[in-house]
């Protein structure tokens, strides 16, 4: 005589949650590691502006040269570090293939960095004959969410 153990021989046709919920929370923690690792080029603390236009959407494209400059002493283009006399030639390389409309460089430059080597990178860039360039400022925040003045 056999007998049945554990239940009856119909089919189940619950959902079994567990191995899913499983799946998602490997899946959160994942994306929670690599978010931060998808921050391209340097970290710059950029000063803040009150009345900017909107960001330009090329900025964040991969194919813009966005030159960082986070301190007196470091050019980065994307997370390389190039010394100011080399900077043009990067640039040179970088911009060859675009057309004249689309030659532009955006800077990011540091609150503390001294206004005399943001016009270094300004006039190297101007050497190799763009004449668009962007500079870059984090919006500041109005109403509830501005933090308070220190």
């Amino acid at each position: 005589m056999a007998m049945a153990i554990g239940g009856s021989d119909e089919y189940n046709s619950e959902i079994n949650v567990t191995p899913m919920v499983d799946v998602m929370l490997v899946l959160l923690i994942i994306f929670m590691v690599v978010t931060p690792l998808l921050q391209q080029g340097v970290s710059v603390n950029l000063p803040r502006d009150t009345i900017s236009p909107d960001e330009d959407a090329d900025i964040a494209k991969d194919t813009s040269v966005i030159i960082a400059i986070p301190d007196n002493n470091n050019f980065y283009i994307g997370k390389d570090q190039y010394p100011l006399n080399a900077l043009g030639e990067k640039i040179r390389d970088q911009m060859k293939d675009k057309t004249p409309d689309k030659r532009i460089v955006y800077i990011k430059s540091g609150i503390d960095v001294d206004y005399g080597r943001v016009v270094e990178a300004i006039d190297t860039i101007r050497k190799q004959d763009i004449d668009k360039i962007g500079l870059v400022a984090d919006k500041r925040k109005t109403g509830a969410e501005a933090a308070p003045a220190q």
